[in-house]
């Protein structure tokens, strides 16, 4: 039987399981370790729907980690603005000189992305990298190299493990696509 919730009145059914985004998480927490050896990482996580994602990876990872955290949005309930809100930037987070992780839950446009690596780099990093939970390449409008990718998926409206529609579903275990 397929696993169905209701979240703000609409329906989603599982899509990938707890145990698959753990299993994916460990598998790129090793790479990770092996691409940063003997170096320290300062994660950055954009808020809020990477707190989950960058917590479990912290766990994983072997390498010496600092965490920070940004806020910047490009989205409205299940659509994107095309505009990137700045609600908590990096004025007191020092890059430079540093081996950069942006953490995020997501990526679909790109849009926030873009915007998030033409403000490290303006801080000169010894090396910026992204991970991303999740991906969808059918929907991307600014690329930019990702990294570490969890899973590329088609572009269905996704919600939990940290994603959200309406604040509502990021404590979900698992990830959850919108049903028609």
């Amino acid at each position: 039987m397929e696993n169905k919730i209701t979240v703000n009145g609409k329906t989603f059914a599982e899509y990938i399981s707890s145990e698959k985004i753990q299993a994916r998480i460990k598998e790129l927490a090793q790479e990770i370790d092996q691409d940063y050896e003997g170096s320290d990482i300062l994660m950055v996580g954009n808020l809020t729907g990477a707190f989950i994602i960058l917590a479990d990876l912290c766990r994983y990872l072997k390498s010496s980690v600092d965490v920070k955290f940004v806020k910047y949005t490009s989205y409205a309930g299940m659509e994107t603005t095309h505009v990137v809100e700045e609600k908590m930037g990096f004025d007191k987070i020092k890059l430079e000189g540093k081996h950069i992780l942006i953490v995020e839950d997501i990526i679909d446009t790109g849009i926030t992305l873009d915007f998030l690596l033409q403000k490290i780099r303006l801080q000169k990093p010894l090396s910026v990298k992204v991970f991303s939970l999740l991906l969808k390449p059918d929907a991307v409008q600014k690329p930019n190299p990702i990294d570490y990718i969890g899973f590329e998926i088609p572009n269905d409206f996704v919600i939990g493990y940290g994603l959200d529609f309406d604040g509502m579903g990021r404590d979900l275990d698992a990830i959850y696509c919108l049903s028609t």
